[in-house]
């Protein structure tokens, strides 16, 4: 039986739209870590931007800046003042993956889509230029001044939708920022999307799919 959500709430950065921080990270730290030290790095990178977001919300560029300092300072390398800068910068450069676009425009035809995103207002209207479907609504940590995992985000989104979490279908490859938290709120149905970069827990979602090409199936399409 296919789902029939109100609305479809998405994450924007690795599920809809390729999530380059790790590669800009390589590059950047070419010349300060050595080649077989880099995949440490990148995870720690990784994991200190999830220990920024679970306190008191910040700008989205102070998180990058202390995940970078954080993780240069485990590394014992140098951290640059334009290190942040550089990653911070790139954001807005980064394209939606290979499988997004033309299924997402046919769900879109059906049904209202919903960005919750860990960005700022600022940061997000290039990523949605680039996923080319319509979206209903928009929403970013910064008007909800809390970033996923935390509840608090994705309560902004449902009482700005007037929508209660049982109604949604939200979708996300990332069971730490966003399946966990749609899981514990109740949320009616969670699509992951296993794009690698997270080990998957059936027990956090009650659909798995290889990418967003399994979407339309998933809502009768």
């Amino acid at each position: 039986m296919s789902l029939r959500p109100k609305y479809i709430s998405f994450d924007c950065y690795g599920t809809l739209i390729y999530f380059e921080m790790a590669p800009v990270a390589r590059r950047l730290y070419a010349d300060r870590v050595a080649a077989a030290d880099m995949d440490a790095f990148v995870a720690d990178f990784s994991a200190y931007r999830l220990d920024e977001v679970l306190g008191a919300w910040k700008p989205y560029r102070d998180v990058v800046e202390n995940s970078l300092r954080r993780t240069c300072a485990r590394a014992n390398v140098e951290y640059r003042d334009s290190d942040a800068a550089a990653v911070y910068a790139a954001v807005p450069t980064w394209g939606p993956h290979p499988d997004v676009v033309e299924p997402l425009k046919r769900v879109a035809a059906e049904y209202p889509l919903v960005i919750l995103s860990n960005s700022m207002k600022d940061l997000i209207p290039a990523s949605v230029t680039a996923l080319q479907a319509p979206f209903h609504a928009v929403y970013t940590a910064e008007e909800a001044q809390a970033y996923k995992p935390r509840m608090q985000a994705f309560e902004y989104m449902l009482d700005q939708l007037g929508c209660a979490p049982e109604e949604m279908l939200h979708v996300s490859s990332s069971m730490r920022y966003d399946q966990m938290t749609a899981h514990d709120m109740g949320f009616g149905a969670r699509a992951y999307v296993n794009r690698g970069h997270e080990p998957a827990n059936p027990y956090y979602s009650t659909h798995e799919i290889t990418d967003i090409g399994g979407l339309p199936g998933l809502v009768g399409l």
